[in-house]
C-alpha cells in the first residue's frame, strides 16, 4: 500500500498543530506549581452583644 504525500501533509499539520497548541497553553494561569498548605485559620471573633 502506498501512501499518498497528502496524506503525510495532512499528519503533519495536526500534529504540528497539536503540538503548538500544547505549547501555547501551559502556564497560562500562572506559574505550575503545587500549592503549600496553608495555615489554621484562627477563629473569628463575634462583635455581636450577648444576649440576656
Amino acid at each position: 500500500m502506498r501512501i499518498c504525500w497528502s496524506n503525510l501533509l495532512m499528519i503533519a499539520v495536526v500534529v504540528a498543530l497539536g503540538s503548538l497548541s500544547l505549547l501555547a497553553s501551559c502556564g497560562q494561569k500562572g506559574d505550575l506549581y503545587l500549592p503549600e498548605a496553608e495555615a489554621a485559620p484562627a477563629e473569628e471573633t463575634r462583635n455581636e452583644t450577648p444576649r440576656p
